[in-house]
């Protein structure tokens, strides 16, 4: 199963959102939903090497998606499933592409 951390007033999140709906491969989880899907999701992007060079151009970096394994990409490029949602850009915590 793939954790894919998004967040509800994010365009991009949204569009992912819709095209995996259903689909029993991915978890959806909304880091604006709980505290503690903030703090899962803040772990992940403050220590994972991944988000590197996320964190050095200001993005957020959702959508994220996350395998079983621990492996991090930004688009299902990097993750394999048996289906694949669109290719979204990463929020910026300036607004610019969200």
């Amino acid at each position: 199963m793939i954790k894919v951390y998004v967040m509800s007033s994010c365009p991009d999140c949204r569009d992912v959102k819709t095209q995996i709906e259903g689909n029993p491969e991915y978890v959806l989880i909304d880091i604006g939903s709980h505290v503690r899907c903030l703090k899962e999701f803040l772990r992940i992007r403050d220590f994972h090497p991944a988000f590197r060079e996320i964190r050095a151009k200001g993005l957020v970096g959702i959508p994220c998606y996350v395998d079983e394994d621990g492996n991090v990409a930004f688009s299902m490029d990097g993750i394999e499933t048996t289906r694949h949602a669109a290719e979204g850009a990463s929020c910026s915590l300036d607004g610019k592409g969200c």
